[in-house]
């Protein structure tokens, strides 16, 4: 079961649901942005949204959700979305550019796919004031824009250490997009491989507290 209202959800051309969940307090300052499953073959995110979210956990920000971003990417277990596109490099940017066909495809134009609309909507909407994104699988605490103390913060609850960057180009991504043309702090929590004979639990575990902290930082 999940504890959170329904926000929003539109429908993927393939047919699946994408939702933005919140949950608020009746008064808060700070809007928080959580999402899963840019890469649909990167599902724990999801995981660990959904298990904060079956427990009745107080917050004094609003807290915003989208537990899966890529569902048809997901049912799939591919990278990229039904179109081959892989989202992160699909952001209207001002480094956009268009590449060849792969994993990594950026679209055939910035800001093509139904997935990337519905986030740039949520953005422009509800104004976050914190965006935290959860990848696979290099363990790190990677951030865009004004975010280094919360990196800091994040790295000391789960012991990740912090890149500045992930180590090649990434051109028309959403930290790019968010964090330092919109300058809004964004974190990229780069969640460990994931490996089928280790519990989740332990994943859980090590991250827990970092939701505790977007409660009330």
């Amino acid at each position: 079961m999940i504890f959170a209202d329904i926000l929003l959800k539109i429908n993927t051309q393939k047919g699946r649901e994408i939702l933005l969940l919140e949950r608020k307090p009746e008064e808060y300052k700070k809007t928080i942005l959580i999402i899963g499953v840019f890469h649909g073959d990167e599902q724990d995110g999801e995981y660990l949204i959904n298990r904060y979210l079956s427990e009745r956990n107080e917050t004094k920000n609003r807290l915003l959700f989208i537990p899966c971003l890529n569902p048809d990417g997901k049912a799939e277990n591919k990278r990229t979305n039904s179109n081959g596109v892989d989202l992160n490099r699909n952001f209207p940017t001002k480094n956009w550019e268009y590449s060849e066909k792969n994993d990594y495809f950026g679209g055939e134009t910035p800001a093509s796919e139904v997935e990337t609309q519905f986030l740039i909507y949520v953005i422009d909407r509800y104004k976050p004031d914190v965006i935290l994104t959860l990848h696979e699988p290099y363990k790190v605490v990677n951030y865009d824009g004004p975010a280094k103390e919360i990196a800091q913060k994040i790295s000391q609850i789960n012991g990740y250490k912090i890149e500045e960057s992930i180590g090649y180009p990434t051109p028309g991504s959403f930290g790019t997009y968010c964090g330092i043309e919109k300058n809004i702090p964004v974190i990229t929590l780069e969640l460990p491989e994931n490996k089928k004979e280790e519990p989740r639990e332990k994943l859980w575990a090590d991250n827990k507290k970092i939701f505790d902290y977007l409660t009330s930082c």
